[in-house]
C-alpha cells in the first residue's frame, strides 16, 4: 500500500509503504515509535564515534597499540562513516529507507561484536572501519525516514529531539565508556563498550519493520559508484597522511599521500559537475548563493575543534592526571552539563540573536579551550583537577550553542528540493570534521609529548594540541558572519526588533 502523505521532507515526492499491520492513518497521525528506533541507531553511531576516547588507554595497554593504531581505532571508524555516508543516503533514496536502515544496523551490530573479540589492535583498527561503513549506511536515513513519518509541529519536534540526542551521545559516550570500563564486568573492561551495542541493535532490528513504513526517493538513477570511490579515497589519503606521517617521523610517502589528496578531489568534483543531471552524489545547486557553501566551511571548521577535543582531553585526564576510565568520565560530565544547558535554551536564544549566537558559540569555545589549557597548566599534577570544571563548563556552552544553531542556519536557507542532498553533505562535513580534527591533534600533541613522556609532560603537550583548536573555533566564528550578505542580516535584525508602541 502507498502514500504521499507527509511525505515532502526533500522537497520532492516520496514513495512511501506502510507496515503491514499498521493502517493507513499511520502517517496522518504517527506515534512516536518510529523515532524511537531510528534514535536508538542515531544514539549508538554517535556514542561508539566518541567512547572509545576514554577506551584509548585501556586499549593501548591491553593490545600493545601504538600512538597511530589508537588514533586509528577513532580515525578509521570516523573515514569510513564519512565517506560512506552521502553513498548511504543515495542507496536509501534508490532501495528504500527502512531497507537500509536495517540492514546498517545487522552489520553495525555485527561489527559491534568482532570489535568486542579483537585479539590486535590491527584487527581492531579493520573491524571498527566495518562499524562506521554499517553506520554510515544507517544514519543517512534517519532524517529522511522522519521527514515522511512526521509532518508539521510533529516533525520540528523530532528534529529537536534528533539533535538533542547527538548532542548527548557525543558529550556522555565518556561517561558511559568510563562507567563500563571501570565495573570492568567478567574482565571485559574495554570491549565492553562494544558488547553493550549487541542487545540494543537486536531489539532495533525486531522492532523496525512493525514501527517504520518503507520509503523511497520517486525519482529513480543509479548509483554512482566512480564518485563512492574518489570520495572515500581522498578523505582517506588525508587522513592516513597526517595519522602515519606523525608517528614515523614524515616518510615521503606520507607527502604523497596528502598530495595525492588534491588530484582526487578534484577529479570528485570534475566528476559530479559531470553528473549534475544524472544521479550525482552532491547536488552543485546547493552551492549556488552564499549561505551553503560559506556555512559548510564554518561547520568543517568548528568540527575540526569540537570533536577532536574529547581524544585530547580523555588522554590528559587518564594518562597526565592519571584518572581511572570513571573519574575521567565524570569530568566529562561538567562538559556535558554545559552542552546540555545552553543547548535547551539555543533555540530560543537563536530565534532572538540569528547568525549572532552562532557567532558568539565558538568563540565561548575557544575561550572555554584557553582557559582549560590555562588552568591545565597551572594545576600541573600537584594541585585538585577539580579546577578544570569551570573552564569545561564554559567550553560545553560553547558547543551547546553553536551545534544545533549553526546546522539549522545552514540548512534553512535551502532550498526545499534540495533539502536531502543538503543534510547528507552537512553530515559528511560533520563527521569528516571530527575525523580530520582528531589527526591533527595527534600531528602536533604526540611529538610535543616525546618518545618517554612522564605525567608532567601532559600538560605542555595538552596544551599544544589546544592551539589548532582554538585556531579552528576563531576561523568558524569569522567565517558565521559572512554566512549572509550584510543586507540579509540587516532584515533578519530589523524583523527580531518589536515595533514601537
Amino acid at each position: 500500500m502507498s502514500t504521499d502523505t507527509g511525505a515532502r521532507a526533500a522537497g520532492t515526492e516520496e514513495a512511501v509503504t506502510l507496515p503491514a499491520a499498521a493502517p493507513a492513518t499511520v502517517a496522518a497521525a504517527p506515534g512516536w515509535g518510529a523515532l524511537a528506533i531510528v534514535m536508538v541507531g542515531t544514539f549508538i553511531t554517535v556514542l561508539d564515534y566518541f567512547i572509545i576516547n576514554v577506551a584509548v588507554p585501556a586499549i593501548q595497554s591491553d593490545l600493545t597499540a601504538s600512538s597511530a593504531q589508537s588514533q586509528l581505532v577513532i580515525i578509521g571508524y570516523g573515514v569510513a562513516f564519512t565517506a560512506g555516508m552521502i553513498t548511504g543516503g543515495r542507496l536509501g533514496d534508490l532501495y528504500g529507507r527502512r531497507r537500509m536502515f536495517s540492514l546498517g544496523m545487522l552489520g553495525f551490530t555485527v561489527a559491534s561484536a568482532l570489535c568486542a573479540v579483537a585479539q590486535g589492535p590491527d584487527a581492531l583498527v579493520a573491524f571498527r572501519v566495518l562499524q562506521g561503513a554499517a553506520a554510515a549506511l544507517m544514519v543517512p536515513q534517519v532524517l529522511g525516514i522522519l521527514g515522511v513519518v512526521y509532518t508539521g509541529a510533529a516533525r520540528a519536534r523530532a528534529f529537536v529531539v534528533y539533535g538533542l540526542v547527538i548532542g548527548l551521545a557525543g558529550v556522555f559516550g565518556q561517561v558511559i565508556g568510563g562507567a563500563l570500563i571501570s565495573a570492568d564486568v567478567a574482565g571485559l573492561t574495554w570491549r565492553a563498550i562494544f558488547l553493550i551495542n549487541l542487545p540494543v541493535g537486536i531489539v532495533a532490528l525486531v522492532l523496525t519493520p512493525r514501527l517504520i513504513p518503507e520509503s523511497r526517493a520517486a525519482r529513480g538513477g543509479r548509483l554512482d559508484l566512480v564518485g563512492a570511490v574518489l570520495s572515500a579515497a581522498a578523505l582517506a589519503a588525508i587522513v592516513l597522511s597526517l595519522v602515519e606521517g606523525q608517528e614515523r617521523d614524515w616518510p615521503l610517502w606520507t607527502w604523497l599521500l596528502l598530495v595525492a589528496a588534491v588530484p582526487l578531489s578534484a577529479a570528485f568534483v570534475l566528476h559530479q559537475r559531470a553528473r549534475q543531471h544524472n544521479s550525482p552524489l552532491v547536488d552543485f545547486a546547493l552551492f549556488k548563493g552564499r549561505t551553503f557553501p560559506v556555512g559548510l566551511v564554518a561547520m568543517l571548521l568548528y568540527f575540526l575543534a569540537m570533536g577532536s577535543f574529547f581524544f585530547l582531553l580523555a588522554l590528559y585526564l587518564q594518562q597526565g592526571r592519571g584518572l581511572s576510565p570513571a573519574e575521567s568520565g565524570l569530568v566529562f560530565l561538567t562538559l556535558g552539563a554545559g552542552y546540555l544547558g545552553s543547548s535547551m535554551l539555543s533555540t530560543r536564544l537563536a530565534a532572538r540573536l540569528g547568525d549572532g549566537l552562532i557567532t558568539a558559540g565558538p568563540l565561548t569555545l575557544a575561550v572555554g579551550y584557553v582557559l582549560t589549557g590555562l588552568t591545565a597548566s597551572w594545576i600541573d599534577t600537584d594541585k585538585s583537577i577539580g579546577w578544570i570544571i569551570a573552564p569545561l563548563i564554559l567550553s560545553g556552552i560553547g558547543m551547546g550553542m553553536t551545534t544545533g544553531p549553526l546546522t539549522g542556519s545552514l540548512l534553512a536557507g535551502t532550498d526545499p528540493e534540495h533539502a536531502a542532498a543538503a543534510s547528507g553533505t552537512a553530515n559528511t562535513v560533520q563527521e569528516g570534521g571530527v575525523a580530520i580534527g582528531v589527526a591533527v591533534v595527534g600531528a602536533v600533541f604526540f611529538p610535543a609529548l616525546g618518545d618517554a613522556p612522564v605525567p608532567g609532560d601532559y600538560p605542555h603537550a595538552f596544551d599544544v594540541g589546544l592551539i589548532p583548536l582554538v585556531a579552528f573555533c576563531l576561523a568558524s566564528s569569522v567565517m558565521v558572519r559572512f554566512m549572509r550578505p550584510r543586507a540579509e542580516r540587516r532584515a533578519a535584525r530589523a524583523a527580531k526588533t518589536p515595533a514601537p508602541q
